[in-house]
């Protein structure tokens, strides 16, 4: 007894050194840095330094974009599948908070955008003769042999479908408009903060033209071209760089607030999380039992008793209801709004019309690879540099162009914006060969990202147009083993034209990237920072 006690105050006696020592004496709170001088030991914003300590911007949003705080799900499908399939099994992922649009991208955003091109590039310019038309959406997607509609000729262009979804969109023309998107929101943002003068930019015309053209890249990068418009008082003032050194200023361009957050397609795990809306049904750190969309397609009080609360295919020929009463009042798409939203205030996403997402297809998620994140489609790029260290900008006489699935050609990049090339394509990575599986490692083989070969390997399909403007699929001979490939991309959410069963968030299916659908449309998205709030308590 006497030697437990002992041994125990000896403990003691070390335990209140250490502390006496530093050992435990120095803790302090957290919080976040307030303050704090730098680590080059240059002190933020010295009038005679280098660095500068920016406005620090909470999360706001763009206008029409819902912000989704960041958070772990089950991913997939959380009941049993009748179907049977294997590509949505369930998978734990976690999400960092995003804005996504809160509705789809209705036809009026997408005819700015074709109309911008129209203007700036002139399809009677030789130079441009493919930009204008390789945008605009593919209207022959309303055709149908035995159905009879005027949508090819209406639908994109009346009034009447301002509102409603785009489509006919390919996925590779949806990225384009996101690019642009980005672009444009800065221009008009730079021009609300006086960084940038609207009269004295568009007083020459020249600047309405062409590869003159704003864009963000200019900007970033201090382009002489624009340099002359731009208010270094406005930009110091709305920058938080407290002096007018010019060395300071253009060190710290890049990193100056107010720039609005590039524009992209949401990723798949994305999609899903803000279609679930899980935030509003949490308790502490645990989400409460949330049912199934796909079990409240009607309303349960009120004036939506009774009635259907997303716009589908009620079954075999009823896409709307019984004559005189309309269970959704829209036999094919309706305004992006006419349904109520989740209960994150986002439009749409079960159905009216599927939407594409900015992920490779591959029949299975690599969730012990990454369930941070997750995103399949990685291919990091460069910034291309002339000999003399300057940046090189897309040629109107060396534009490159992709082929859509309709025999047209989409621009990869537009006049005057900076030339960038892949630096790795990571499409491949642990996509389900033998460095996939429990037994890599062994040398035996290696990723499919790494070989000549390519697992998913679909048949390539090449669209040329003859001399006659005729579009002739040239068909692969190939033996092949698969229809996916590195140019599939998933597809969320049901549509007008689907049966309720596809309404479910959890649900994928893939389409060619160049191919567009008269039930396939697309919103956008944007990075966020998480906000501050205070952690849950248990």
């Amino acid at each position: 007894m006497k030697k437990l006690k002992f041994i125990s105050l000896l403990a003691l006696g070390a335990t209140l050194f250490l502390t006496s020592c530093g050992g435990g004496g120095n803790v302090k709170n957290g919080g976040g840095s307030k303050n704090k001088t730098g680590m080059n030991g240059w002190k933020a914003n010295d009038p005679k330094g280098w660095f500068f300590s920016g406005k620090q911007q909470k999360p706001k949003g763009w206008p029409n974009m819902v912000y989704v705080d960041g958070g772990t799900f089950t991913m997939g499908l959380v009941k049993d599948d009748v179907m049977h399939d294997w590509n949505n099994t369930p998978r734990r992922m976690q999400v960092s908070a995003f804005f996504i649009g809160e509705a789809e991208i209705t036809n009026a955003d997408y005819r700015s955008y074709v109309t911008w091109l129209k203007f700036v590039f002139p399809p009677s310019d030789p130079s441009f003769k493919n930009i204008y038309t390789g945008a605009l959406p593919d209207t022959l997607v309303w055709n149908n042999k035995l159905s009879r509609n005027d949508y090819a000729e209406t639908y994109f262009r009346a009034p009447e479908y301002d509102y409603y979804p785009v489509v006919g969109v390919s996925w590779q023309q949806a990225a384009r408009y996101c690019d642009w998107l980005t672009d444009r929101a800065n221009e008009v943002e730079l021009m609300k903060q006086g960084i940038i003068n609207k009269n004295d930019y568009y007083s020459n015309d020249s600047f309405n033209q062409g590869a003159n053209a704003f864009n963000l890249d200019k900007y970033k990068a201090n382009d002489p071209e624009l340099e002359a418009y731009v208010n270094k008082q406005k930009l110091q003032q709305k920058s938080g760089i407290k002096t007018s050194n010019a060395r300071i200023q253009a060190a710290n361009r890049n990193a100056t607030a107010g720039l609005v957050t590039k524009f992209r397609l949401p990723t798949e795990v994305e999609w899903e999380y803000a279609a679930l809306g899980l935030q509003k049904n949490r308790e502490y750190n645990n989400y409460l039992g949330k049912e199934p969309e796909i079990e409240k397609l009607r309303g349960k009080k009120g004036k939506n008793r009774g009635m259907y609360l997303e716009n589908f295919k009620q079954g075999r020929g009823d896409y709307s209801g019984v004559g005189g009463w309309n269970n959704d009042g829209s036999p094919t798409t309706a305004d992006v709004r006419q349904y109520p939203s989740n209960d994150l205030g986002i439009y749409g996403m079960y159905g009216n019309v599927a939407e594409w997402t900015a992920d490779v297809y591959r029949p299975i998620i690599d969730e012990e690879a990454s369930d941070f994140n997750y995103y399949r489609g990685n291919m990091p790029q460069q910034t291309v540099k002339n000999a003399d260290g300057t940046y090189k900008k897309v040629d109107p006489k060396d534009m490159k162009f992709e082929r859509l699935a309709d025999g047209r050609e989409i621009y990869k990049g537009l006049p005057g914006t900076y030339e960038r090339r892949t630096v790795k394509d990571q499409r491949n990575y642990r996509d389900g060969d033998f460095m996939s599986s429990l037994e890599a490692g062994y040398g035996k083989e290696v990723d499919s990202s790494m070989a000549e070969y390519n697992m998913y390997n679909s048949p390539k399909t090449q669209f040329i147009v003859d001399d006659k403007g005729r579009v002739i699929l040239q068909k692969d001979n190939k033996p092949r083993t698969t229809k996916v490939s590195n140019t599939v991309r998933v597809v969320k959410g049901g549509s007008w034209m689907d049966t309720a069963y596809w309404l479910d968030p959890g649900q994928r299916r893939f389409k060619e990237e160049s191919k567009s659908f008269g039930w396939i449309g697309f919103r956008v998205a944007q990075d966020a920072r998480d906000t501050n709030n205070k952690r849950t308590k248990r």
